[in-house]
């Protein structure tokens, strides 16, 4: 016991030393160890060996607010508990609640107090009961606070330990090398006990960075960390952790500091009594993305934030070539990591991500149809000047509305090829609610907030929604029954185990094909996605479908004979042909 308990003190004090090395660490360790587990709470002996057992293919997560279905009259989580209940319960099995905490802007993301519930959508008894259903996610919002939280109010007074709290630069200094995913001024002037000071705003003024620097702000995120343990949290998720650590005249984005406390929250996260997933959100083209998973000692788990704009791409150019280039060159996950596959989310489609992987005429033409279907194009500063395309705002259905040529009839079938390629994929699938629900874009709710991002962040009335899926016509019902079938096959599938082997399938470029093998090498799925408007055909022999085998379309329950001359697709068709039914 004392062998292992010392493994453990070497392994913090080692990375506190990474990221503090002026100060004695011995009484940081201290320090740590009471903000995670205090009141002699017990941690584990051994810490989690890392493995491919903390999930499985039965797993996925449904993206929402805590108020994304209201009705006026109850609170917005019970409504949220009696959908997930009703509709998904044994089909999606983990729920990621966007930060449910009071706030005052960017729809929850400028915390203004990271230990209570926002009393408008309930209390931490209605986030624990879904938490003792579903795997729960929540946010870490640990870049920034609040302009108006109690933190930033004490640090303008002047009062300890919060005059230390916030990132200060000057406006003499030289950030030309700042790395920006916004245009506003990054620093913002304001007076305080102590004088005139420039805080440092990465997303906005309204949200305020804080000073890793101190010590005292990471121990706050600790105790922060196990509260959101005890209430039912299972997964946490770091959001915007990219540009924690800031140093003047750098790229202040993945310092080695950063790193190393994403490494320090994993240690924390692996000797918990409680299995705790952490979740890396780093909106970055894909070398820095995948550099989050260090030497397997960093995130559990990292968004695949190139997938959105490739299969966007995918969808309205008819053509896999580029996302099968790409899919081809993805590293499979790391022992004891796995990719969070998305396409939708509550911020809009990232840019950054298609770096070096789309032209500039191609990202010109994805935004040219986007727009054209309603949708809107934020942007972001560029070191030394100038701005480039940082998201891309618009409901996923509606994205799928069309292709390159403007709007046709595909739309749901392009819709559900899309959602389908993302299922198959390694890793672990996510859904964000308004995908789900084949939500049309907000323009009202552009309107009324002033920020694009609202496009896709609508509001459902409860009695209107439950309408909607009462209608099998509707566009709601056909999307959700369809997905929840299609998700309801694939948890049942060992080839679709996070860290199933993959190879990516090469051929009609009109294909997005991928095989998967499970673990225990007993079943094979070749997942094929039609990604145009053709009709077309292809060999069984150009995916190598070995004759003697029984083979099975788990769509559409089709026998599929290796002997064929032919596979058929319709216009968007996926196919799943297991050897396993």
């Amino acid at each position: 016991m004392a062998a292992q308990n010392q493994s453990f003190s070497l392994k913090l004090a080692a990375l506190l030393e990474q990221i503090y090395p002026d100060l004695d660490c011995t009484i940081l360790s201290s320090q740590v160890i009471e903000a995670f587990w205090p009141d002699g709470a017990h941690r584990r002996k051994r810490g989690r060996v890392p493995g491919n057992n903390q999930w499985s293919e039965r797993d996925s997560l449904l993206i929402t607010y805590g108020n994304s279905i209201v009705d006026g009259q109850h609170k917005p989580l019970d409504l949220l508990h009696d959908f997930l209940g009703r509709h998904l319960k044994g089909v999606i099995d983990g729920v990621h609640i966007l930060p449910f905490f009071p706030y005052t802007s960017d729809d929850g993301f400028a915390v203004t107090d990271y230990r209570a519930v926002n009393p408008v959508l309930g209390d931490w008894a209605d986030i624990s009961r879904i938490g003792a259903e579903f795997k729960l996610m929540s946010d870490l919002v640990l870049n920034h606070v609040s302009s108006q939280s109690m933190w930033f109010n004490a640090y303008l007074q002047g009062h300890q330990p919060f005059d230390r709290f916030f990132f200060e630069a000057e406006p003499t200094d030289d950030l030309s090398s700042t790395v920006r995913p916004r245009t506003h001024p990054l620093l913002r002037e304001v007076e305080t006990a102590n004088g005139t000071r420039h805080v440092w705003c990465t997303f906005s003024h309204d949200q305020v960075d804080l000073d890793f620097r101190n010590p005292q702000v990471l121990l706050e995120f600790f105790r922060v960390m196990r509260l959101h343990i005890d209430k039912g949290v299972r997964i946490i998720r770091l959001d915007a952790v990219a540009f924690l650590w800031k140093q003047i005249g750098t790229t202040s984005i993945h310092l080695p500091q950063t790193h190393a406390i994403v490494r320090l929250m994993r240690l924390l996260a692996d000797y918990a009594v409680e299995p705790v997933i952490l979740l890396t959100e780093t909106n970055v083209p894909k070398a820095e993305n995948l550099s989050y998973f260090g030497n397997r000692n960093e995130a559990h788990a990292v968004y695949n934030f190139s997938l959105p704009p490739l299969v966007l791409h995918a969808m309205l150019s008819g053509t896999a070539e580029v996302l099968n280039r790409w899919q081809g060159a993805m590293p499979p996950a790391q022992m004891g990591c796995a990719y969070l596959n998305f396409t939708a989310s509550h911020d809009g489609i990232g840019m950054r991500p298609a770096e070096g992987l789309l032209s500039s005429d191609a990202i010109a033409q994805v935004i040219q149809s986007v727009r054209d279907f309603g949708g809107r194009v934020s942007m972001r500063a560029l070191p030394g000047g100038g701005e480039a395309p940082y998201e891309l705002n618009i409901t996923w259905y509606e994205a799928m509305k069309g292709t390159f040529a403007g709007p046709d009839g595909w739309q749901f079938d392009r819709f559900m090829a899309s959602q389908t390629l993302v299922m198959a994929l390694e890793g672990i699938p996510a859904i964000y609610i308004h995908a789900l629900l084949g939500t049309k874009n907000d323009l009202e709710g552009i309107e009324k907030s002033g920020h694009n991002r609202a496009i896709n962040r609508h509001r459902w009335d409860y009695s209107v929604l439950n309408t909607a899926l009462a209608d099998p016509e509707s566009d709601q019902a056909r999307v959700m029954t369809e997905l929840l079938r299609r998700m309801t096959i694939r948890r049942k599938q060992p080839a679709f185990h996070p860290n199933a082997t993959q190879f990516t399938l090469h051929g009609d470029a009109r294909i997005f094909g991928i095989w998967r093998q499970s673990l225990e090498r007993d079943q094979s799925i070749f997942a094929l996605h039609n990604v145009s408007a053709d009709m077309l055909t292809i060999s069984p022999q150009t995916i190598n479908l070995i004759d003697g085998e029984d083979w099975i379309d788990l769509l559409s329950g089709q026998r599929i004979d290796p002997a064929s001359p032919e596979i058929s697709f319709a216009p968007y068709q996926c196919r799943w042909i297991s050897n396993r039914a």
